[in-house]
């Protein structure tokens, strides 16, 4: 079968009633499991696992990730899961917890089988129309307008986005830049299957140590230990095999392992976030990359997470305040950097070439950016993935 890799993207912003946003207050951070399940539920995924630190908590789930910070929270769901639908339930817990909206961000990718998905997220213009009559705390209507970026007739993005952002001299310099790559190498497909780590004899109960200090075991779902024992173990070694481990140096990794395939991680360092979902079925083969650290260039990164992966294609998208998107040099993303990415390899080097570029500043300072990368002499295989994919597509543009 195929599976849906691609994620839906929920990114809330808040601020106090009095529109502040103090350092103090822990904001979403004050929110109980049994709330944030609840969230979760409404987008019909589970969570897994946690790791957290001064500046955030992050969530491994059943189908991606969550994020919290104080003021701000970030949903992934992948699959048919019904990620818009958490949205009126957000705005009353945080309501209940003295915090009123600031800005909303809705994105995703067109889909392969559009019509596997379950309201309200069937279609672009369902969740449009969903998100238009949506209503938050004071029955004040959420204001806000999507957009299409790239070509329609092959790989494009969705944004929706409303702004109450109040204004103040601090200038913001977010940025979010999302690496969703398709058809990977046969060879990186083979790490994120389970029966390749499977030992001979499992460990046993007693094996289950508390030594892991940066995963709440309290927070798991699986109810058998030796297996969760087991999971981590595989987790660990798809995170080491695979050279995911070395794209994000420094941080604090919570990564997961799915049977019978596919793999999450979440990583972590200071305020910033790394995530990964791999869906590897030679059918739907698909990896995503996404961070929100600020990084003067992206050029490496980008380069080392194509160099794990060697997909025959790839779809960068960004978002950025204005200003951070004046910090960033030597941006792929630019009308004006027309170099191919050169990915070198021991044998040879990977050439991409972007096909399109599209961008659009949406609101007061929100700028969203896309372009397609193409491997250059793919071959016949590129092409019937290629021609499978808009094949898929034409079923829908939404």
């Amino acid at each position: 079968g195929i599976f849906e890799g691609p994620e839906k993207t929920l990114e809330v912003c808040f601020r106090t009633t009095s529109g502040s946003t103090p350092p103090s207050n822990p904001g979403l951070r004050s929110l109980s499991r049994p709330s944030l399940d609840s969230i979760c539920n409404l987008a019909k995924c589970t969570i897994l696992s946690v790791i957290r630190n001064k500046h955030l908590d992050a969530y491994v789930l059943s189908e991606s990730s969550l994020f919290v910070y104080p003021y701000m929270l970030i949903l992934k769901t992948c699959g048919t899961t019904t990620l818009l639908l958490v949205l009126p339930h957000l705005m009353e817990l945080a309501s209940s917890i003295g915090l009123v909206m600031d800005w909303v961000g809705y994105s995703r990718k067109n889909l392969m089988m559009p019509e596997a998905q379950l309201f309200p997220q069937r279609g672009w213009n369902e969740e449009m129309e969903y998100l238009r009559t949506h209503r938050e705390s004071g029955n004040r209507d959420l204001r806000g307008n999507g957009y299409t970026l790239g070509p329609v007739t092959g790989d494009h993005w969705f944004v929706w986005v409303a702004d109450r952002t109040v204004r103040e001299d601090v200038v913001g310099t977010d940025r979010v830049i999302n690496i969703m790559m398709f058809d990977i190498d046969p060879t990186v497909r083979s790490h994120f299957y389970t029966s390749r780590y499977k030992s001979s004899t499992s460990p046993s109960p007693d094996d289950k140590k508390d030594t892991d200090e940066k995963n709440d075991t309290d927070e798991k779902n699986d109810t058998d230990a030796t297996s969760d024992v087991e999971i981590r173990r595989i987790s660990e070694e798809m995170t080491t095999r695979s050279g995911i481990d070395r794209l994000v140096p420094g941080a604090v990794i919570d990564s997961r392992a799915f049977e019978p395939c596919g793999y999450s991680m979440n990583a972590i360092l200071y305020n910033s976030y790394s995530t990964m979902h791999i869906t590897p079925e030679a059918t739907c083969s698909y990896a995503s990359f996404e961070t929100n650290a600020k990084l003067k260039s992206y050029h490496s990164l980008i380069n080392n997470v194509v160099r794990t992966f060697k997909p025959k294609r790839f779809v960068l998208t960004m978002m950025a305040d204005e200003a951070g998107l004046g910090q960033i040099q030597d941006n792929p993303l630019q009308s004006s950097y027309t170099k191919p990415i050169n990915v070198p390899l021991k044998e040879k080097s990977l050439i991409y070439r972007r096909s399109n570029l599209a961008s659009i500043q949406v609101e007061d300072d929100t700028c969203c950016i896309m372009g397609n990368f193409e491997l250059e002499d793919a071959g016949e295989g590129r092409g019937l993935a290629m021609q499978k994919g808009l094949d898929n597509r034409a079923q829908s543009y939404s």
